[in-house]
């Protein structure tokens, strides 16, 4: 109820708690009361107030992307860590892609911790143009709309040409879950073609690791995340499709695997 008074308001929490009687105008109170009724269907609070903290960062968020979720800053890490490995070498330009984008958090977090003159071009892909238009704004928002290009298309199909067995870090938040176990109030709201992993939760692993082996380059670092029941089927998959690759798990704060990561064999 706070963080949807303080929004109310326009102010920051902080400012809230230590002013705590504060008064609404008539309008206020008619936004709060709408905001309450929204919040008491289960609507996501980030809906409510348009935003997400993701890795440091803002992130305007609303019902046509999943909302960005914590677990999720540790694909980022992986992430930037591969980033950072390659950058310290005398290699070319670094292309990055992320895969089915959403709100852009990803990317926008890549992005922005990989600052110029750091020689990366990001792609950021998404079968939704809904979706895109969220990505957009938030690379408005963070500074980084000339560094993050935008595609629209069906996983790696998305991508241009040129690129095909180019990219040097791949990453991906695929849907995962199996949606008759999705939680009512995320069943409710968020977008489902952002959840739905198919019967076992693994139909987009399948077609996106299918995918992978004619555009990662042969050295390239693929990362993806996972539901924490997942580890042994996905990094088989992963396996089978760069057999020549270190598979390694990463679990998350809590201790559940979430993160798949290839790297090239040294």
């Amino acid at each position: 109820m706070e963080l949807l008074l303080a929004h109310t308001l326009g102010w920051s929490r902080t400012r809230l708690l230590a002013e705590p009687h504060a008064a609404l105008n008539p309008a206020q109170q008619a936004t709060f009361a709408a905001l309450l009724e929204r919040r008491l269907a289960l609507e996501p609070i980030a809906y409510l107030t348009g935003e997400r903290e993701f890795y440091g960062l803002a992130i305007y968020t609303d019902a046509r992307v999943l909302v960005p979720r914590p677990e999720t800053e540790l694909l980022v890490e992986v992430g930037l860590a591969a980033i950072r490995r390659r950058l310290a070498l005398p290699t070319a330009p670094i292309t990055v892609v992320d895969v089915g984008t959403g709100s852009g958090a990803i990317s926008v977090a890549l992005a922005v911790h990989t600052p110029p003159p750091a020689p990366v071009q990001f792609y950021a892909c998404d079968i939704a143009a809904d979706a895109l238009a969220v990505a957009a704004a938030n690379c408005a928002r963070h500074g980084v709309a000339a560094r993050v290009l935008l595609r629209q298309g069906d996983l790696l199909d998305a991508l241009p040409a040129a690129v095909r067995g180019r990219l040097d870090v791949l990453l991906s938040n695929p849907p995962y879950t199996i949606l008759a176990e999705v939680e009512a109030n995320v069943f409710a709201h968020e977008p489902h073609l952002a959840l739905d992993g198919g019967p076992d939760g693994l139909a987009v692993y399948r077609r996106l690791l299918a995918q992978v082996p004619a555009w990662l380059a042969p050295d390239g670092d693929l990362a993806l995340e996972i539901g924490a029941w997942q580890a042994d089927a996905v990094r088989a998959l992963v396996q089978a499709a760069l057999p020549h690759h270190t598979i390694t798990i990463h679990p998350d704060l809590a201790g559940h695997a979430r993160v798949v990561a290839a790297t090239p064999a040294t």
